[in-house]
């Protein structure tokens, strides 16, 4: 896409190769189990091979990447914590005592931690990520959260982060987001992108009270009122009611797709990034693994939107990569599952358990 002078060159997809997880399927079939007895693990190591197009069980090596950004509209008092948390946080993320640091570890995923925006100067922390585009985004009720060329630069970011994690041989990436005030900006962006009303889609975020949550529905409203921003235009939603993290998820979501690696989102926050990646471009919904369903009632919208079915439903809500992390972990499973057991051949066992596919109680 172009206007005037701003280019997004976004990356033509290929669909995932379905002969590829025709023959995946058939080596899950024929492991020492009954057919389907996985259950979704055989169905995570099928797609997997299908999205990287690659029958053969690969190590995975994964990485989460946490964007963190602020966001103007934090000053109409829609969060329970004031801005200067968000820089808060990411010190703690950096020392490495958030929720996601434990369980990146946990995964045996790395963790990379990234500055889209936050108000603060953070060029002293060692270990994060510079790719501050402002101090902040403006406050959407009364301008536009960004320029238009700001919100390019955020995707574009965001896929050249990707195409780096690519070239270094990750074969799966996970990720999160840090940012008070996100789950205003992502309520407004799914409520564009679906069609749905903002009252239906627009949370406690941080755990705000019930007059707390009324403002920040009313101020969603009004702000959509004010920029009228296109359902067909993604990078218009994100310049006028968008952050710097979301338009970075979003394109590490479309730079990992363009490289044959799936993408595992986290919560409510990625989810509103993913509706920002399937509108610039739809196969990249191909490439996307929900790993959990968030207490945030707008997350299940999102999911039903786009198709996908989440692997968890903890009753979570921090964000962070926290959920995608604990994904990380089931489809290091399925993979191990997929490469590491034996088939019935391999075993010298009677395939007679193969021979069962009726459904659950057929004798």
């Amino acid at each position: 896409m172009s206007e005037d002078g701003i280019d997004l060159i976004v990356p033509a997809l290929r669909s995932p190769d379905e002969a590829v997880r025709l023959r995946a399927q058939a080596r899950l079939d024929s492991l020492t189990k009954p057919v389907g007895s996985l259950g979704r693990l055989e169905e995570i190591a099928a797609r997997y091979c299908a999205m990287t197009g690659n029958a053969s069980a690969p190590r995975l090596d994964s990485v989460v990447f946490t964007l963190a950004a602020d966001h103007g509209v934090t000053a109409e008092g829609v969060s329970a914590y004031p801005q200067s948390v968000t820089a808060q946080m990411v010190k703690n993320f950096v020392q490495g005592g958030a929720a996601v640091n434990v369980l990146a570890r946990h995964a045996e995923a790395s963790l990379r931690l990234v500055d889209m925006g936050v108000a603060e100067d953070l060029s002293a922390c060692a270990g994060l990520l510079d790719h501050k585009i402002a101090y902040g985004t403006k406050n959407f009720l009364r301008e536009p959260a960004m320029s238009r060329e700001q919100a390019v630069q955020s995707v574009q970011v965001g896929m050249n982060l990707a195409k780096f994690a690519c070239a270094e041989g990750k074969n799966l990436i996970a990720v999160g987001e840090m940012g008070i005030g996100n789950s205003t900006t992502s309520a407004a962006v799914v409520s564009v992108l679906t069609g749905q009303s903002v009252e239906k889609v627009t949370g406690r975020g941080t755990g705000v009270d019930d007059q707390t949550l009324k403002r920040k529905i009313s101020v969603i409203e009004r702000a959509l009122d004010l920029h009228h921003p296109s359902s067909s235009d993604a990078i218009e939603v994100l310049t006028t009611v968008g952050g710097f993290e979301i338009g970075g998820m979003a394109g590490l979501m479309l730079g990992a797709a363009a490289c044959q690696v799936p993408v595992v989102l986290d919560g409510f926050i990625t989810g509103a990034s993913a509706l920002v990646a399937v509108a610039l471009e739809p196969r990249c919904r191909d490439y996307l693994i929900a790993s959990h369903l968030s207490r945030e009632p707008g997350h299940r919208i999102v999911l039903e939107h786009l198709g996908l079915d989440p692997l968890l439903d903890l009753r979570m809500r921090l964000g962070e990569g926290t959920g995608s992390c604990l994904a990380v972990t089931l489809i290091h499973a399925a993979l191990k599952i997929y490469g590491e057991m034996a088939t019935f051949e391999e075993a010298r066992i009677s395939g007679a358990l193969s021979e069962h596919k009726s459904e659950p109680g057929r004798p």
